[in-house]
C-alpha cells in the first residue's frame, strides 16, 4: 500500500506548481500565516525534487495514525468535508497530507508550519521523525546538486578555455596576411611596464618600474582586487590579455595564475547595450550550442572562491556612463567584490568612477632589447643576416625611433621590412603609416591578379567613403567603433566593403544578437555580423583624411577674418578628444599643410593641448618656412618636459628643441623640466640626462632653463654639472630651480662662465622663499621680494627641514 501511495503522491505532486520556483513559500492558510519562531525549522533553501517529495509524503503519511491526522486537521481548521474524508479513509495520514499540501502548509522546500503544529499538538516524537526523513531527502538533493554543479563548472571552464584558445592562437601581425595566424606565445615580447607610486597632485605623478607583466599578480606593490592596465594606442594592452589567457589555460601547479579557478575575458566594445555581465558571458564567450544558461553562469561564479575578470578596452566601451551596467558596478567594486579585476584602457580614458585603492599600471612600449627579441622570435628566427637587414632599416630614419617604440607599429614594420628589399627613409609617423598602407594596397593588387578578381577601379574613391565613416565614428563623446555589417555595406557599397575586409583593415566578428524584448521566459537569439577596424589607429588614419579636407578647406575659396577662421576650425576640432585621438591630429597635420597650420594654432591656444602641438609640428612636410614658422611660435612659449610624459612625447619634444637649436634664428624662450631630470653627463657631451634614459643636448639658442625637482636634494657635484651645461648654452640668460634643495654654497670655478655671461641663477625652495646666487662669492642671497641679505645658516637649515618634511609628505601620498 505504501508503494501505491508513493505513485499517487508522484502523480499529484507533478500537477502542483513547485512553490520554490514561483518564488513564494507563504502558507495560504490563515491559521498559520502569522507563524514566526518555528521549532525545528528546516532549511528552506534546500528544495528536494518532486519525486523525492512524493516519496517523503508517502513515508510520513504511512506513519500518521487516524488520531494524529484528525488532531492536526483540527489544528489547521480543515473543513467538515475534509475532516469526514480523513475519518472514513483507510489511509488518513495520506489524505491529511494531500489537503495540507494543497493548502500550502507543506512544500518541497518548507515543512516548518507542519513541524510547528506537531509540536503544538505534543506530537514531539512524530516531529523529530518527520524532520529526520525530510533531512535525509535534503541531503540527497544536496548531493545531487553538488554533482550537477561540479559537472556544470567543468563544462564552463572547458568552454572558456576553448574560446580563449581560439583567440590566442589567431594573432595576426599583419592584417592582410590571413594565412599567417600565430599563437600569442610565439609573438609576445615583454615591453616596458610600470606602476603609479604617487597620486597626481602637488608632487605630480611618480611611476616606478615592474620587471614583467606577471608582476601584476606577484608584486606586493600592486596587490589589489582592482587594477587598471593603461597605455597609449598600439602599446599591446589587448596582447597582454591574450598572453594572460594563454597562461591561465596552460597553467601548471605553482604558476602565477594557478590560484584562479576561472578567468573571464571580455572585449568591452562588444557589450554595447548589454547591462548584465552574465548575459555578456553567455553571448560573447560561451559557444552557441552551450547548454549552460545565464543562471548557471551566475551560480557558478557566485560559488567560486577565486576568479579573475579581465575587461579589455574600456576606452572602446560605449556604455561608460551607464549606471545600470554591471561593468560599472564591477569597476567600482560594488559587484564581484572578492574577485580580481583588471581593466585595460587608453590613458586618456581612465574610468571616472572606480574603487578606492585601484592600482594603475601602464605599458611604456618597446625598447631596443624588446625589439631585438621580437625580430628573432617572431620574424626571422636565427637568421642573422635578416636581423641585420631589419636593423639597418631601423637606423635609416630617425622617426623610426618613435614608431618602433609603439609595439603595434614596430611589429608591422618588422614583418614588412623582412618581406621587402626596399630601404625606405621616413620623415614622420604620417609618412611611415602612409607607406605601410601602400604596402597593404600593393599586396591586395597582387592577390587580386593571382585570384583573377576584378580590381576596384579607384582606391581613392573607396578611401573617401571609409574616411567619412571613420570620421563620424570618432566624433563626439560617444564614439562608434563597431558597426553592423549591413549598415557598413550600405555606407561603403559592397565592393568597397569587400576590398577593405580583404585588406584586413576591416575585421568581421560573428556575435549572438539577443533581443531585449521577450516574454514568457522565451528569449529569441540569432546571429549577426559586426565589423570594426583592425585597430583604432587605422580608424584614426582614415578619419584624418576627412578631417584634413574639412579643416584645410576653411577660408580656401574666399578670405575669412582670422577670428572667424579660428572659430570655424574650433567648431570642428572640439568634436574630437585630443588626449584620446593624438594620432588623428598628427596624421591630419602630416596629410595637409593648410590644415596643419590651423590645427597647430588651435592646439597652441589651448593650455592642455600645447604638448600635442609639438607632435603635430614634427609631422609637417613640404614648405620649410611654414614648418619653421610653426616651430618658432611654439618655442616662443615655455616648452615643458614632465616626468609623467610618455617617452614618445619626451623624445618628440627633444627633437623639436634640437631643430630649433640647430636653426640659429629660432630662440627657445624657456625649457621647463618637471620631475624628470637625473644629472648631467659629465663623461660625455654634457647632455642633461632624464629619468626616461633620454637626454637633452646642449641647446645653443636656449634663453631660460627652469628645473623643478620636488623634494629632491641636489648635491654640489650635480649642481656644478648643471652650471657647466648652462655655460654651454650660449644664449642662456636665466637659470632657475624650484622646490628642490640646493647646496648652501658653490665653488668659485663653477660659476666662472655664468659670471662672465652674467647669467642670473635663482632658487625658489618653497612658495615663501627665493634666493639669487651671487656669482662672485658663490653664496645665496635673498631676492629683493623676500627682504634681501645673505642666506644665514639658520635660513639654510630651515630650507633643509622644510624640504625633508615635503619629501616625507610626498612619500605618504602613495597609492595603497
Amino acid at each position: 500500500m505504501g508503494n501505491l501511495w508513493s505513485y499517487f503522491w508522484k502523480a499529484t505532486v507533478e500537477c502542483v506548481p513547485d512553490e520554490s520556483q514561483t518564488g513564494t513559500n507563504t502558507v495560504r492558510n490563515a491559521g498559520v500565516e502569522k507563524i514566526t519562531d518555528v521549532p525545528h525549522q528546516t532549511e528552506v533553501d534546500r528544495c528536494i525534487s518532486n519525486e523525492d517529495f512524493s516519496n517523503f509524503l508517502g513515508e510520513v503519511g504511512a506513519s500518521l495514525s487516524k488520531y494524529q491526522a484528525r488532531l492536526l486537521a483540527t489544528g489547521f481548521d480543515f473543513s467538515p468535508s475534509q475532516m469526514e474524508l480523513i475519518e472514513t479513509s483507510n489511509e488518513p495520514g495520506h489524505v491529511f497530507l494531500r489537503f495540507a499540501r494543497d493548502k500550502g502548509i507543506i512544500s518541497s522546500s518548507d515543512i516548518s508550519a507542519f513541524i510547528y503544529k506537531l509540536e503544538v499538538c505534543d506530537l514531539h516524537g512524530v516531529a523529530t521523525q518527520v524532520n529526520e526523513i525530510f533531512r535525509r531527502y535534503q541531503d540527497k538533493a544536496s548531493s545531487n546538486q553538488s554533482v550537477e554543479h561540479n559537472e556544470k563548472r567543468r563544462a564552463f571552464v572547458t568552454e572558456l578555455k576553448c574560446k580563449y584558445e581560439n583567440q590566442y592562437e589567431a594573432v595576426q601581425p599583419i592584417p592582410y596576411i590571413r594565412d599567417r595566424l600565430l599563437c600569442v606565445k610565439k609573438v609576445f615580447v615583454e615591453g616596458g611596464i610600470e606602476y603609479l607610486v604617487a597620486k597626481k597632485g602637488f608632487g605630480g605623478e611618480n611611476w616606478d618600474g615592474l620587471s614583467s607583466y606577471q608582476d601584476i599578480f606577484k608584486d606586493s606593490r600592486v596587490i589589489s582586487s582592482r587594477r587598471i592596465l593603461e597605455g597609449n594606442p598600439g602599446y599591446g594592452k589587448s596582447t597582454v590579455t591574450l598572453q594572460i589567457a594563454y597562461d591561465w589555460c596552460n597553467s601548471t601547479r605553482g604558476s602565477y595564475l594557478d590560484k584562479f579557478e576561472i578567468l573571464i575575458l571580455l572585449r568591452l566594445r562588444q557589450l554595447r547595450g548589454v547591462t548584465s555581465i552574465y548575459s555578456a558571458i553567455k553571448r560573447f564567450i560561451l559557444p552557441k550550442d552551450s547548454v549552460l544558461t545565464e543562471g548557471d553562469v551566475k551560480h557558478i561564479l557566485q560559488n567560486s572562491s577565486s576568479v579573475l575578470v579581465v575587461l579589455d578596452g574600456f576606452d572602446e566601451y560605449s556604455d561608460q556612463d551607464s549606471k545600470l551596467s554591471d561593468v560599472s558596478s564591477i569597476i567600482q567594486r560594488e559587484m564581484f567584490q572578492q574577485f580580481d579585476v583588471i581593466v585595460t584602457t587608453r590613458t586618456a580614458y581612465l574610468p571616472k568612477h572606480r574603487a578606492p585603492h585601484t592600482k594603475r599600471i601602464r605599458l611604456t612600449g618597446f625598447n631596443e632589447e624588446a625589439r631585438d627579441e621580437y625580430i628573432r622570435k617572431a620574424v626571422v628566427g636565427n637568421d642573422d643576416a635578416a636581423t641585420i637587414k631589419i636593423k639597418r632599416q631601423l637606423d635609416a630614419s630617425s622617426v623610426l625611433a618613435e614608431v618602433c617604440e609603439v609595439p603595434l607599429l614596430f611589429v608591422m614594420f618588422a614583418h614588412m621590412s623582412h618581406e621587402s628589399n626596399l630601404l625606405e627613409k621616413y620623415n614622420s609617423v604620417t609618412h611611415f603609416f602612409g607607406h605601410m598602407m601602400g604596402c597593404f594596397y600593393h599586396h591586395l593588387e597582387n592577390k587580386m591578379k593571382d585570384d583573377n578578381v576584378p580590381l576596384l577601379q579607384s582606391f581613392e574613391e573607396a578611401g573617401k567613403k571609409l574616411a567619412k565613416v571613420a570620421f563620424e565614428g570618432l566624433r563626439g563623446k560617444r564614439q562608434l567603433l563597431v558597426w553592423e555589417k549591413s549598415k557598413m555595406c550600405e555606407q561603403l557599397g559592397k565592393n568597397c566593403y569587400d576590398m577593405y575586409v580583404r585588406l584586413g583593415i576591416l575585421v568581421e566578428e560573428e556575435v549572438l544578437d539577443i533581443f531585449s524584448g521577450f516574454h514568457a521566459g522565451f528569449q529569441p537569439i540569432h546571429e549577426k555580423t559586426e565589423v570594426r577596424f583592425y585597430h583604432k589607429l587605422f580608424c584614426e588614419w582614415f578619419a584624418a583624411h576627412h578631417l584634413s579636407d574639412c579643416v584645410g578647406s576653411i577660408g580656401g575659396e574666399k578670405p575669412l577674418r582670422s577670428q572667424v577662421k579660428k572659430k570655424a576650425v574650433g567648431s570642428i576640432l572640439k568634436e574630437f578628444d585630443p588626449f584620446d585621438l593624438q594620432y588623428l591630429f598628427r596624421f591630419t597635420c602630416g596629410l595637409n599643410a593648410d590644415a596643419a597650420q590651423k590645427i597647430i594654432t588651435y592646439l597652441k591656444g589651448e593650455k592642455t593641448t600645447q604638448k600635442l602641438a609639438v607632435l603635430c609640428v614634427l609631422e609637417q612636410e613640404g614648405d620649410i618656412q611654414r614648418i619653421l614658422g610653426s616651430l618658432k611660435d611654439l618655442c616662443s612659449n615655455k616648452v615643458q618636459i614632465g616626468g609623467s610624459d610618455t617617452k614618445l612625447l619626451q623624445r618628440s619634444t627633444i627633437d623639436l628643441l634640437k631643430i630649433a637649436s640647430d636653426n640659429s634664428v629660432i630662440f627657445i624662450s624657456c625649457v621647463y623640466l618637471h620631475n624628470c631630470y637625473i644629472t648631467v653627463d659629465l663623461r660625455g657631451r654634457n647632455d642633461l640626462l632624464l629619468k626616461s634614459t633620454l637626454s637633452i643636448p646642449v641647446l645653443t639658442t636656449l634663453e631660460m632653463l627652469w628645473i623643478d625637482e620636488r623634494g629632491r636634494e641636489v648635491t654640489e657635484e650635480e649642481f656644478s654639472g648643471i652650471l657647466l651645461y648652462s655655460s654651454k648654452c650660449l644664449a642662456l640668460k636665466d637659470l632657475r630651480f624650484r622646490f628642490c634643495l640646493l647646496p648652501q654654497s658653490v665653488q668659485a670655478e663653477s660659476v666662472s662662465v655664468p659670471r662672465s655671461r652674467n647669467v642670473k641663477v635663482t632658487w625658489y625652495p618653497s612658495y615663501t622663499a627665493g634666493y639669487q646666487l651671487n656669482l662672485n662669492t658663490g653664496l645665496w642671497e635673498r631676492t629683493a621680494r623676500y627682504g634681501g641679505g645673505l642666506m644665514s645658516d639658520e635660513d639654510y637649515q630651515t630650507e633643509v627641514n622644510s624640504s625633508r618634511r615635503w619629501r616625507e609628505t610626498l612619500t605618504v601620498k602613495t597609492l595603497e
